[in-house]
C-alpha cells in the first residue's frame, strides 16, 4: 500500500489530555487506573476513567447529540490542534473529499442505561427526552463529528469488537486508494457504560486489581474508555524526518470463538503477517509491537505464540493496556497514536505492573521503558469472534 501521512493526531484517556499528556505518563510509568466508583457502582475491579467529562459541554447547536461518548470525542478534539487541522483540509480538498471512519463499541449506551432508570413507573415508557439516533446509536459520534467538523464525505462508524478503530484505518485507505476521498478522519470513542463493566464481569474476565499483561499471575482486564483521533492523507514526496507514517495494515477473522482466541494465535499471526506485506517489509524491519496484551491468560498466551512465530523471541514488545485500561473499540487508534508517539520519541513504553513475567510466554515482554533508536513499530488490535487488526506506523526518514 501507499504510505498514508499522519497529519495530525491526538488522544485523550486516563492518562491525560492530548499527547503530551499522554506521552508524559508513559515516559513516567504512570498508570492512569482506579478502583471502579463508576457510575456510584462499586465493582471488585480498576477502571481507566477520563475525569471531568461531565463539565464537558458540545456546542449548543448539536445538543441532541449530548452524552458521555459525544463529551470524550468532543474533549479529544479540542486538543493537540485536531480540529483545526480537520478543518483546514476540509478548505483544501473540499467538504466532500475527507472522510470520517471512528470506531467504537458500546457508543452512548450509558444514556439509554440512565434513560431506563427514569422510565414511567406505571408504562414502563423511556423519557421521551432520549434521543436515541443521536446518542445511543452507533452512528451518532461519526455524525456528530461530521457536523461539528463541517465534513460531507464517506463516513462509516465501524463496530468490530476491540479491533473497530483499527479497522477504521483499513477502510479510510480503501477510500484514498480508490481516490474517492483525499483525506480522513479516523478514529475511535468508547466510553464507559454499565452494560460494559457488568457484562465483562459477568464473564469473569475482570481482574480485582490493575491488569498486568504478561504477568505470570496476571487473570483479567481493566476497563478503561478513551477518544483518539488521527487526520490521514497520502503521503506527500518530502516529508520532516519524524513525521509518522502508516505504513502497511493487516486484517483476519478466524472466527474461533465469539470471545476466546485461537489457541495458536493463528488469527492474529494472519493479521500480522498481512500487515508485513502491505508494508512490503520483512519481520526484521519491525523495531516495537504494542501489543493487545489485554491480561487474560488465553489471550497473552495465543498472542505471544504468534508474535513469536513471526517475529522470533528477540523483537521489543509491550502492552500500554496497563496504563489507559482496555478501551475496547477505542484501542486500536488510542494504540496506534502511542505508537506514532514512541516513534517521535524513540520509546519503547514498558508494561506497567507487570512485575513477574511468565516464564511460558516467549515474546520479549519489556516491564521497563527503553530508549533506542526506532524506525518501524506494529500495533495489534484483536478483538472478540477473531476480528484481528494489524498496523504498521514507521518515520518518513
Amino acid at each position: 500500500m501507499r504510505a498514508l501521512w499522519l497529519r495530525a493526531f491526538t488522544a485523550t484517556s486516563c492518562l491525560g489530555r492530548g499527547c503530551a499528556a499522554t506521552l508524559a505518563a508513559l515516559e513516567a510509568g504512570r498508570s492512569g487506573l482506579a478502583a471502579c466508583d463508576f457510575e456510584g457502582e462499586r465493582l471488585p475491579t480498576y477502571v481507566g476513567a477520563v475525569p471531568h467529562l461531565d463539565t464537558v459541554r458540545v456546542p449548543a447547536p448539536l445538543a441532541r447529540f449530548d452524552a458521555r461518548n459525544t463529551r470524550l470525542a468532543e474533549h479529544a478534539l479540542g486538543a493537540d490542534g485536531l480540529l483545526e487541522a480537520v478543518r483546514a483540509a476540509a478548505g483544501r480538498h473540499g467538504a466532500r473529499r475527507v472522510g470520517i471512519f471512528i470506531g467504537t463499541s458500546t457508543s452512548g449506551i450509558l444514556e439509554t442505561e440512565r434513560a431506563y432508570r427514569r422510565r414511567d413507573p406505571l408504562t414502563g415508557e423511556l423519557p421521551a427526552e432520549l434521543d436515541y439516533a443521536g446518542t445511543h446509536n452507533a452512528f451518532s459520534i461519526v455524525d456528530y463529528l461530521a457536523h461539528r467538523c463541517g465534513l460531507e464525505g464517506p463516513r462509516a462508524a465501524i463496530s468490530a469488537a476491540c479491533a473497530s478503530s483499527a479497522k477504521a484505518f483499513s477502510s479510510a485507505r480503501r477510500l484514498l486508494e480508490a481516490d474517492l476521498i483525499d483525506a480522513a478522519l479516523v478514529g475511535g470513542v468508547d466510553s464507559l457504560c454499565l452494560t460494559t463493566l457488568y457484562g465483562f464481569h459477568s464473564l469473569q474476565l475482570c481482574a480485582p486489581e490493575p491488569c498486568r499483561p504478561f504477568d505470570r499471575a496476571r487473570n483479567g482486564i481493566s476497563i478503561g474508555e478513551a477518544a483518539a483521533f488521527a487526520l490521514i492523507e497520502r503521503a506527500p514526496a518530502s516529508l520532516d524526518a519524524d513525521a509518522p507514517l502508516l505504513l502497511g495494515i493487516g486484517e483476519s477473522s478466524d472466527a474461533h470463538h465469539m470471545s476466546a482466541p485461537h489457541p495458536e494465535g493463528r488469527g492474529a499471526l494472519r493479521a500480522m503477517q498481512a500487515a508485513l506485506e502491505s508494508a512490503a517489509l520483512e519481520a526484521a524491519a519491525i523495531d516495537y509491537i504494542n501489543l493487545h496484551g489485554t491480561g487474560t491468560p488465553s489471550n497473552d498466551r495465543a498472542e505471544s505464540q504468534a508474535v513469536t512465530r513471526l517475529f522470533g523471541p528477540t523483537v521489543p514488545c509491550s502492552s500500554t493496556k496497563a496504563a489507559t485500561g482496555h478501551t475496547l473499540g477505542a484501542a486500536g487508534a488510542l494504540e496506534a497514536v502511542i505508537c506514532a508517539l514512541a516513534l517521535r520519541a524513540q520509546l519503547m513504553p514498558g508494561g506497567v505492573h507487570t512485575r513477574h513475567l511468565d516464564p511460558a510466554l516467549t515474546a520479549h515482554y519489556l516491564c521497563a521503558n527503553r530508549r533506542r533508536p526506532l524506525e518501524r513499530v506494529m500495533s495489534n488490535a484483536f478483538g472478540f469472534g477473531g476480528m484481528n487488526c494489524s498496523l504498521v506506523l514507521g518515520r518518513a526518514a
